[in-house]
């Protein structure tokens, strides 16, 4: 038995519950351009835009943009890749940087987990916007 799980397991277990989350902010996936707003315990609030800038029959590639008027948080820019068939979310790209692919030596800019590390704050993110709420003025 293994006493260890193999990381594509639970790269695919994140994959899938990033897929559910972006699933039910983004209302099925149904238009092109989303503008939320979150709402923060200290009645501020951070824009966020998802716009979908490739729509395939089996995938989309959606931009996530959060910017920070108040600069206590980093803006940042994070690409998503969503396989509707199979019902996974990845991210290609943060900050304009891509991780590398596993069979790919390591180089010294990045660490050998980094895909694992962006899908991670994909979920840590997707989680904050549900806990914080969505600013229900702002329409979708």
């Amino acid at each position: 038995m293994l006493k260890i799980l193999p990381k594509t397991k639970h790269q695919l277990a994140v994959c899938e519950a990033n897929y559910l989350r972006l699933k039910k902010i983004l209302e099925s996936f149904s238009k092109d351009c989303y503008l939320i707003e979150t709402v923060n315990p200290n009645q501020s609030s951070n824009p966020i835009e998802f716009k979908v800038i490739d729509r395939s029959m089996h995938t989309l590639i959606i931009e996530a943009k959060q910017i920070d008027g108040s600069k206590n948080l980093d803006s940042f820019v994070m690409r998503i890749q969503v396989c509707l068939d199979v019902k996974l979310a990845e991210v290609i790209s943060f900050q304009g940087e891509r991780p590398i692919p596993y069979f790919i030596k390591k180089i010294e800019t990045q660490s050998k987990d980094e895909k694992i590390q962006q899908n991670r704050f994909l979920t840590e993110w997707l989680e904050s916007i549900f806990l914080t709420g969505i600013n229900p003025r702002i329409k979708f």
